[in-house]
């Protein structure tokens, strides 16, 4: 039987359907998973995504986007596959891809959260195992050595550095993807410890999520601030691209830290040149991906962007039939470029397409 998913040079095709999942060239019809721009990108014929994320889509992608919305599990029909969205829990609008036809199940992942522990992204819906034939997975971080913390831990360290920084008068500056990751650290701090900047960056994307229902606490940009001295106990939230550059200078003697998957790593902080690192990801971990895998009831599973090698030596020792597609989506959660690195970007350019969550 002929697979319902195969590589091409656009991206990722369904035959039977003629259209793309998250292709990185244009073609005449995309299914979108979710709207960073490893995943997203312009110039396609037609869209089908969810439509709790048209709003940071028509963002990104421009307004005129031939988006056809649809809600978590409504089904569409294309050339005799019936297509459904379903929870990715990565960021808001985030969808696993669901595809059937001729008795075949398929479901492409995207990019997903799930952790050892039971919590979910609170800024958007959480992963909903479904069943399937063949699962197409991301694996970003399959390796062992990615265990996330509780995010409650994670989100106390933060409360904690900020409060010092605080009370020493010095600004935060936390660094992190500006869709997605940067709203989640804004739902997740404890805002009564004082007002919150956010680079120009997040602050439409943070619109964009509260117009969708996520509530977020109040932030400024730099020169909304009521008084400037407030910005000595404030939190400034901004992509990892500001590192080192003018913009940052701005904030004066401030104290910097990263929040990031990749933070789990010894010695990650140090080598980027931050004097804190939070690991905090949007994406599945090592159980996680495991628990997601084992919930589908797939026998077949396809590995992409990640360590896919060491994922199918795993799948295969479980008796999983197990392979990898090439692709081209990005590594996300970027580190920011070491301390005395020359400045990536100007403050309305900081979005690293291949950082992220």
């Amino acid at each position: 039987m002929a697979d319902l998913v195969v590589e091409r040079p656009q991206g990722l095709y369904c035959p039977p359907g003629d259209f793309y999942i998250d292709p990185w060239r244009p073609v005449p019809r995309a299914v979108i998973t979710h709207a960073h721009a490893d995943h997203a990108r312009a110039g396609h014929g037609h869209v089908l995504a969810t439509a709790v994320s048209a709003g940071l889509l028509r963002s990104r992608l421009g307004a005129a986007l031939p988006l056809q919305g649809l809600a978590y599990g409504e089904a569409v029909t294309h050339h005799g596959v019936r297509i459904s969205l379903h929870p990715a829990g990565h960021v808001l609008g985030s969808a696993q891809v669901r595809l059937e036809h001729a008795g075949q199940v398929w479901v492409a992942s995207g990019d997903y959260f799930l952790s050892a522990h039971d919590e979910s992204n609170a800024t958007c819906a959480p992963f909903e195992p479904v069943r399937c034939h063949c699962f197409i997975t991301e694996s970003t971080f399959g390796l062992p050595v990615y265990r996330w913390a509780p995010q409650v831990e994670v989100f106390g360290q933060i409360d904690a550095w900020w409060r010092a920084n605080a009370a020493a008068g010095r600004p935060s500056l936390l660094m992190a993807y500006s869709l997605g990751k940067a709203q989640r650290l804004l739902a997740g701090v404890d805002a009564s410890i004082g007002p919150i900047v956010v680079h120009g960056a997040v602050a439409p994307l943070n619109e964009a999520y509260r117009a969708a229902g996520v509530p977020l606490p109040p932030t400024w940009t730099l020169g909304e601030l009521p008084e400037a001295r407030q910005l000595a106990g404030a939190l400034v939230v901004a992509p990892p691209a500001v590192h080192g550059s003018a913009w940052a200078r701005k904030l004066g003697d401030f104290s910097d830290a990263f929040a990031s998957g990749w933070m789990q790593l010894r010695g990650a902080r140090r080598r980027q040149g931050v004097d804190r690192g939070f690991v905090l990801s949007d994406h599945a971990d090592w159980p996680g991906l495991q628990r997601a895998i084992g919930a589908t009831g797939a026998e077949r599973v396809i590995v992409t962007h990640g360590e896919e090698a060491v994922m199918v030596r795993w799948l295969r020792e479980q008796g999983l039939d197990a392979g990898a597609f090439r692709t081209e989506f990005g590594q996300e959660d970027a580190a920011p470029a070491p301390r005395g690195a020359a400045p990536v970007a100007a403050a309305g350019e900081a979005d690293d397409p291949k950082a992220g969550g």
